[in-house]
């Protein structure tokens, strides 16, 4: 009996560490889908704080021509300038509404200090496949532009521009700087949100990002919930063990007495009668 109840706790020791490093796991998954959750509803607070915000002159916002302050993404800022109009780039692969296009990156000389990347929009791609029809303006002479403050693109792999062109394919603001004359604010750009005077035509402006905070605040409940699950399914399998040999061992009680009354049964009929015995069963055979 003492070898069975070690070797069944043994078992249950070792279903309980299975269920332990389950449950570890899931914490670990429930913990990752926790920051990831905290980390968009950040960013949509941000967005949210930001976006529609006061514009800020941009040398307050970004007082060095190397300095970014995440925190300030997407805050409006406004200069005044006049547009380098033939150094403008066309960044490649940019869809919008599932039609291919390009961003038009125009140099914007702030007046006073140096070249600050306007993003004036997006243009779709022309006839020829490998080009817009047409590229919009940007308005001439002094301009007032206020736009919204993003931070340089990283480049793609081995995805590079179209040597001889003026298209590249990202906003790399060092490949910027390379194809820019003057000296550029090297960690920042502008999403264009307005300039004074406005042109006639301009290219289709960015709009507001569709940020969702997604399923990740319900994939943290759920391994939280497989986790509590699995010592719940634990419990009950044990209770249900329990229940199952706590019956085995009332049928084996039943089954061990009903031997003893057939054995003690055996043993009276085995026994010589007694006079009176044998007389009443005399008795009862004659029907009397």
């Amino acid at each position: 009996m003492s070898d069975a109840r070690t070797t069944g706790a043994r078992k249950w020791l070792g279903y309980l560490g299975v269920v332990v490093v389950f449950a570890v796991v899931c914490g670990f998954l429930a913990h990752w889908q926790w920051s990831r959750h905290e980390e968009k509803t950040a960013v949509v607070h941000q967005l949210e704080q930001r976006y529609d915000a006061a514009p800020v002159p941009l040398d307050e916002a970004v007082p060095a021509l190397d300095s970014y302050d995440p925190a300030l993404e997407w805050q409006p800022v406004s200069m005044t300038g006049t547009y380098a109009v033939d150094e403008t780039l066309l960044v490649r692969n940019r869809p919008l509404n599932g039609q291919p296009g390009f961003e038009v990156l125009v140099p914007f000389r702030v007046t006073g200090g140096d070249v600050f990347v306007v993003d004036r929009g997006w243009v779709p791609t022309g006839n020829d496949q490998d080009a817009p029809d047409e590229v919009p303006a940007p308005p001439e002479g002094e301009v007032t532009v206020t736009a919204r403050l993003k931070p340089g693109e990283p480049a793609l792999g081995s995805r590079t521009g179209v040597p001889g062109t003026n298209q590249i394919a990202t906003v790399q603001l060092s490949e910027v700087q390379a194809r820019v004359s003057g000296t550029i604010y090297s960690a920042s750009y502008g999403l264009l949100q307005s300039e004074t005077p406005a042109p006639a035509e301009a290219p289709v402006k960015a709009s507001a990002p569709e940020i969702d905070t997604g399923l990740n605040l319900s994939y943290f409940v759920q391994w939280i919930m497989f986790a509590v699950g699995a010592f719940a399914f634990l419990f009950y399998v044990f209770r249900q063990e329990r229940r199952n040999r706590a019956l085995d061992e009332e049928g084996a009680d039943g089954d061990e007495a009903r031997v003893r009354e057939a054995e003690r049964a055996r043993r009276r009929a085995a026994r010589p009668l007694a006079d009176n015995d044998a007389e009443d069963e005399l008795l009862d055979a004659a029907g009397h």
